[in-house]
């Protein structure tokens, strides 16, 4: 086997393998002779087949069989022999010409192939106990414990029937029969019986729930609404349609009492644990907010401490995938470019600043990880694909097969951990100060901030930044190098 190397430019590397028709045959030769003790053939006896004839019978089958070893061994071989860390699969050109192929599988020609690479670049790491971060602290006040207590109170409080011929307002919930159409005929999953819909709860078609605001028990209507863009059923995507709906129940919620009781319901020995609870929880929450701003103020830190060349392929698919969830959300929203204040020429170049963000941060925190073996353990995966389960009740199994029967949808919950795990080792070494902010400073977007700040001649394009930025936060880096996976 022969391998010359044809390009060295950036982070693009080039090979030339030749295999010689002889070598080729003699693995051809050697894979045959394996197979004399496990084949039958008609009228000879096991193991005592002439190569020839073995050759004859399946010596095309085993020949391809022995390129692709071949092929795979070469590109090996070339990993190893140039300590090279490869971005992403090699690509292979083999020979395309009738002739060529067919001389390569009869043995009558040398086996030649290009082998194209990516390969990672080396990062040189600084030293990060240079880094000065502030950490935002909110303390939970007892005006929002309440508050949140009360919203609990009303999720739990009783729905009671409304006197005979009272018509329905916002908050109330109606028992209803519908049968949905589209050009005047029933369409499949548009009927049910006995569907409650609380109205204002958006959680049907948007325009289905405000039509039936003045409804009474009993009556009929015809609702008319359009399905979205982004609607999960492509066939409906859009559409017209028109239902109709017969309301068997019209409810208004009751009164519930903030007490011990309330409390009991909900699992708790008394209201004082209620709001210890509840205190806790917007406690984390507060905290996950100020990690996360904490995580973003430190990827700014490194993004601007590093510049190298970037994996041209692999920054193509981070964009593909930014660009995907871009277009998404806008069909999502019924929005253009031009709604958004900018062009889609425009958009692609700052979306593709993005994915080039991403990638150069994935790739230093990979070589951080790696430089202090940062490992993400097996437990730590499985309890995130357990929380990835619970957010889809009932469907908890197909969501637990899902992923452990793919390798890839694993490495998408061990990736964040990575990170995750990363960030910390770099904190420690930090220098990181607390200040003391309150809730409204703490949810405020800092984005949004900067743009409102720009000047009137420099609105537009902050506004545009602004916008992507948020849009293409979480994740913030393309971690698919951990180096623990």
């Amino acid at each position: 086997m022969q391998v010359t190397q044809t390009l060295d430019e950036g982070l693009k590397r080039e090979f030339k393998v030749v295999v010689p028709a002889a070598d080729l045959d003699a693995r051809l030769n050697e894979r045959l002779a394996t197979l004399k003790d496990r084949v039958n053939i008609n009228g000879f006896r096991k193991g005592k087949v002439p190569l020839a004839h073995l050759k004859k019978l399946y010596g095309r089958s085993v020949m391809a069989e022995v390129v692709e070893q071949t092929v795979a061994e070469a590109n090996k071989k070339i990993v190893d022999d140039n300590g090279l860390k490869l971005a992403m699969q090699p690509r292979i050109s083999l020979p395309e010409e009738k002739d060529e192929v067919e001389g390569v599988i009869s043995g009558a020609s040398d086996l030649s192939v290009t082998v194209a690479l990516e390969v990672l670049p080396q990062v040189e790491l600084k030293d990060v106990s240079g880094i000065t971060l502030e950490k935002l602290t909110t303390e939970v006040t007892d005006a929002e414990v309440d508050e949140q207590v009360e919203r609990v109170a009303k999720q739990n409080a009783p729905f009671v029937a409304k006197a005979e011929g009272e018509a329905a307002a916002e908050g109330d919930r109606l028992t209803v029969d519908f049968v949905g159409k589209i050009d005047g005929e029933p369409f499949e999953g548009g009927s049910a019986d006995n569907t409650e819909i609380e109205i204002g709860a958006g959680r049907f078609i948007p325009g289905f729930e405000e039509q039936l605001v003045g409804a009474k028990a009993g009556e009929a209507r015809t609702i008319s609404v359009t399905f979205p863009e982004a609607y999960g059923a492509a066939h409906l995507a859009g559409k017209a349609a028109t239902f109709d709906v017969t309301v068997k129940a019209v409810e208004a919620q009751g009164e519930v009492k903030i007490d011990d009781e309330l409390a009991k319901t909900l699992g708790m020995d008394d209201l004082a644990a209620l709001k210890a609870a509840v205190r806790d929880r917007i406690g984390e929450q507060y905290g996950q907010i100020a990690r996360q701003k904490l995580k973003r103020q430190l990827l700014d830190a490194l993004d601007a401490e590093y510049a190298f060349d970037l994996p041209p392929t692999l920054v193509e698919q981070e964009f593909e995938n930014v660009w995907r969830q871009v277009q998404a959300d806008l069909a999502a929203n019924g929005r253009t470019f031009a709604d958004e204040e900018t062009t889609e020429d425009e958009a692609r170049a700052e979306y593709r600043k993005i994915a080039e963000r991403r990638v150069r941060l994935g790739l230093v925190l990979a070589e951080i990880g790696d430089k202090h073996e940062v490992k993400v353990t097996d437990d730590e995966v499985t309890r995130a694909l357990i929380e990835r389960a619970r957010q889809f009740p009932g469907q908890e199994k197909q969501v637990w097969d899902y992923y452990r029967q793919s390798p890839e949808a694993l490495a998408e919950l061990r990736a964040p951990i990575f990170e995750d795990k990363v960030v910390d080792q770099i904190l420690e070494k930090a220098t990181v100060t607390e200040r003391a902010v309150t809730k409204d400073e703490l949810l405020a977007d800092p984005d949004a901030e900067a743009a409102e700040g720009e000047k009137v001649e420099k609105a537009k394009p902050a506004k545009k930044a602004a916008k992507a930025k948020k849009a293409a936060a979480e994740p913030e880096t393309a971690t698919d190098a951990d180096p623990s996976a």
